[in-house]
């Protein structure tokens, strides 16, 4: 029989998009008292692959990248996409975004992405909200697949999220090293999800 374990603390980071600077200020405040410190943003990057948000955000789009400090479990991802549309919610203008916030983990080998939004490769979880695997790690870069965001495909993003998974190796190293203490010490604090 196979035996289960606790999965791995993993890497959240949110992709903000936003129109003006104070619209994304704003949202890392929101961000940092919701979630902690942050430990990584990323630069401004032209959202020129749709459309679809300037209606309700305007234009020009600028997304950028900001990675939460602390791992958390995987299965958290329902609650932090949850967390992020309520971010979303409250810094409405006359009942139109003006950010958007996409949560997602990275981990040694994947980007995972939560949306609300179903479709044929996503993965329902929870209350609303699908996982949807946007990348895997293979050849020193993290590869796309075909139904993954144009934005996503496009490479704009690889050096960003290559530089959040050095931290998160780093961070993972320290959390093995402190988890095979405990458990050698005699305390053994998983819990069986079987």
């Amino acid at each position: 029989m196979a035996q289960c374990n606790n999965p791995v603390p993993v890497k959240y980071f949110i992709a903000i998009l936003y129109h003006e600077e104070n619209a994304f200020l704003s949202a890392i405040q929101m961000i940092k008292s919701v979630f902690g410190e942050i430990d990584f943003e990323g630069e401004d990057h032209l959202f020129d692959v749709t459309d679809y948000y300037e209606p309700e955000m305007g234009k020009p789009l600028y997304r950028r990248i900001v990675s939460l400090e602390d791992l958390n479990s995987p299965q958290e991802i329902v609650s932090i996409k949850l967390k992020c549309n309520e971010i979303e919610n409250v810094s409405t203008v006359n009942s139109k975004r003006i950010i958007n916030c996409d949560a997602g983990y990275l981990d040694h080998n994947k980007i995972l992405l939560a949306s609300a939004k179903d479709a044929g490769q996503k993965v329902y979880l929870d209350k609303g909200i699908y996982a949807d695997l946007a990348a895997r790690y293979k050849s020193g870069s993290y590869q796309p697949f075909e139904w993954s965001f144009p934005d996503f495909k496009d490479g704009r993003y690889d050096k960003e999220f290559l530089h959040i998974r050095r931290m998160y190796m780093l961070q993972i190293k320290e959390w093995r090293k402190n988890n095979t203490k405990r458990k050698s010490g005699g305390m053994d604090n998983s819990l069986s999800v079987c």
